[in-house]
């Protein structure tokens, strides 16, 4: 038989954006697939919008949620992959991702990751980001990138899903966690999906740092390595801040290197 994949996205008042990430998802040439949208009860046309390709979806939920990691716990309880890979609004899955995903599958993994492109739509600019699969002590390559990031049913429930505390880097608690626990990671050279950058908050940002701070302690790092952690993860985004006032695009060679425009 072969692979199942679950793609769930996460959705909350995105009319603008979920109409892309809903046709890459039901484009896809692979069949073995289901396709899962969690929304938190959007006030704007983003069910609209989702009722339109209802055929094609497998799983519609629209209800209050506790936030994120409650949405993408609801997303994994209904899944019924082998692997579950998270498409949030707005993120593109790549032409034939999961064929692609699928034709260099090794068994016994994890977590599987190929790349990401990140795109930036207001310059056409892209990066290509290789995944992460090894977070040591002081993890100074953190970033998770979950739309290219699989996971295999049975790690969530061997090591758990994600915490609901955690609102904004519940993926990067989640990679300590499954790190710590033993979990097996493998990586693909294949450009899997499609991030579209957007700005940050500075609320978001606070709760950013508090989390990060968070999620290192609670996964085994003492104060020490989790101060030089964040000390690094503090002067890494205020260099990306003034990198951004001369050029948008700049920034982005911290995590990749330039390609083709999508």
């Amino acid at each position: 038989m072969s692979l199942r994949i679950s793609v769930v996205t996460i959705a909350y008042n995105c009319e603008n954006e979920i109409e892309d990430t809903i046709r890459s998802v039901i484009n896809q040439s692979y069949q073995n697939k289901e396709y899962i949208i969690i929304d938190g009860a959007s006030t704007d046309k983003t069910m609209s919008v989702v009722c339109q390709y209802q055929n094609k979806i497998d799983v519609v939920v629209s209800e209050p949620d506790k936030g994120r990691s409650d949405a993408f716990n609801k997303g994994i309880q209904r899944a019924t992959g082998d692997y579950i890979v998270m498409m949030n609004a707005g993120d593109l899955m790549t032409e034939d991702a999961l064929e692609k995903f699928v034709n260099n599958f090794e068994g016994g993994y994890d977590v599987i990751k190929g790349n990401t492109i990140r795109w930036n739509p207001d310059t056409d600019v892209c990066f290509r980001e290789k995944p992460v699969i090894n977070y040591p002590s002081i993890p100074f390559n953190f970033l998770v990138s979950h739309q290219s990031t699989y996971i295999s049913k049975e790690a969530y429930k061997k090591y758990g899903d994600y915490l609901a505390d955690f609102q904004v880097v519940m993926d990067f608690e989640l990679m300590l966690r499954f790190t710590r626990l033993g979990a097996r990671f493998h990586s693909l050279d294949e450009d899997l999906a499609i991030f579209r950058m957007g700005g940050i908050s500075q609320t978001s940002k606070r709760r950013r740092y508090k989390e990060m701070k968070e999620a290192m302690l609670l996964n085994g790092r003492n104060p020490v390595e989790t101060f030089i952690f964040m000390t690094y993860v503090h002067l890494r985004t205020w260099t990306r801040i003034l990198l951004n006032r001369f050029n948008p695009d700049l920034k982005n060679r911290f995590v990749g290197s330039s390609v083709n425009p999508v």
